[in-house]
């Protein structure tokens, strides 16, 4: 697809008589191959319990393991804004804090993130959030930090506007067997038979010389990946129903909502490594293209031919067009980017101002609280 046609179909996507969203969905298979074992990530168990897996099982019995968070796949989504031609697309904002120059990128709450909320940039984050909440203008936010409006941000510390993500990826495994493993450290010296250090009768004394490698340290039953028995499968959304709601409304608002569109169509469509984590090396399942579907609100399906490449080429070039007509200059010398400074003032000015704040009741907290998706 050259311009042209990705200009024609952002038309259709973007109208009010639009699909109300563009999914994708892709198959993986362990880099060992289909019968190997993957570790998904481990979440703390009750108080003082094991690390466990997320499994569940359904009403069949079968057991579905997530493999990698809606969060997580945000995180790793984001920062290839940072990268090469792509970082032309974005603002690249980094912020000043003593020692450290911190990426808005890298930001763990996005424009939202404390680092950013408490710099001399904050200010304008502040207008850019009050616009939203006032009357859902989303330009401004969208000229700071228009990664916010694709993966979700939520002004918590201030203003509370909150916006739900528009895309949204989910890795998970079907059909799993929970595997355990045991290992067994011993050390190449008995250290007290030696004399080296003093013999211990207290079990509490005899954990801390296993935690710093002086006696033996027997782990069993330890959670020991998973074997997948089903498929693993890459699900992303693109919800085409909030970007429609990003304003202004009408003609005044296409630009942003363009530039929105085909910044979440470079994220969703560039063919990342899935190198998860130690044991979680996925790649594509080439017996299995990917399925691209344009759902609408009778919940008709239609096939969308994309495809995702890892050389961009069939986005980029649309998605550097929609910048440039939004206001972003993709000619600009990056290094000319601005960097603010966290102010310490204005940070510890908020710790007491929030400290002589009365604490509400619960039915207050409840009337508080945003309504909308967890953008954490």
């Amino acid at each position: 697809m050259d311009t042209t046609e990705w200009s024609a179909r952002a038309d259709e996507w973007v109208a009010a008589e639009g699909p109300a969203a563009l999914v994708c969905r892709q198959w993986l298979v362990p880099v060992e191959g289909p019968d190997g074992v993957v570790f998904p990530p481990t979440f703390a168990g009750e108080t003082g319990g094991r690390s466990r897996y997320n499994i569940d099982t359904l009403r069949d019995g079968t057991k579905v393991a997530l493999i990698d968070s809606v969060g997580s796949q945000a995180n790793r989504m984001e920062p290839l804004f940072k990268e090469g031609r792509y970082a032309r697309l974005v603002p690249q904002i980094r912020i000043r804090a003593g020692e450290h120059i911190l990426h808005l990128l890298d930001a763990g709450h996005r424009a939202a993130d404390a680092i950013v909320r408490y710099s001399t940039l904050g200010p304008e984050l502040t207008e850019a959030f009050r616009d939203i909440e006032k009357g859902g203008d989303a330009r401004r936010l969208a000229q700071i930090a228009p990664t916010s409006l694709v993966f979700g941000v939520w002004d918590s510390r201030d203003t509370e506007v909150k916006l739900p993500r528009l895309l949204a990826s989910t890795i998970r495994a079907w059909d799993v067997e929970e595997l355990t493993r045991s290992a067994q450290y011993n050390p190449p010296i008995r250290y007290a038979d030696e004399g080296l250090i003093d013999a211990a009768e207290d079990a509490k004394v005899r954990d801390v010389l296993s935690q710093l490698g002086f006696r033996d340290a027997p782990a069993a039953g330890t959670p020991g990946g998973v074997r997948i028995r089903g498929e693993i499968r890459r699900e992303t959304i693109l919800s085409f129903v909030g970007l429609r709601a990003l304003g202004p409304a009408g003609k005044e608002g296409d630009p942003l909502r363009r530039y929105v569109l085909a910044l979440a169509l470079v994220a969703m469509m560039h063919d990342r490594p899935h190198h998860l984590r130690q044991g979680c090396l996925l790649v594509r399942d080439g017996k299995r293209a990917d399925e691209w579907n344009a759902v609408h609100g009778d919940g008709t399906r239609n096939t969308v031919s994309l495809e995702m490449r890892r050389d961009g080429e069939n986005i980029l070039e649309f998605a550097t067009e929609s910048a440039r007509a939004f206001g972003v200059d993709v000619s600009r010398d990056l290094e000319a980017d601005p960097i603010y400074d966290f102010d310490r003032a204005v940070a510890n000015a908020a710790i007491e101002k929030r400290g002589e704040r009365p604490k509400k009741n619960a039915s207050q907290k409840a009337e508080r609280r945003p309504r909308g998706a967890n953008t954490n």
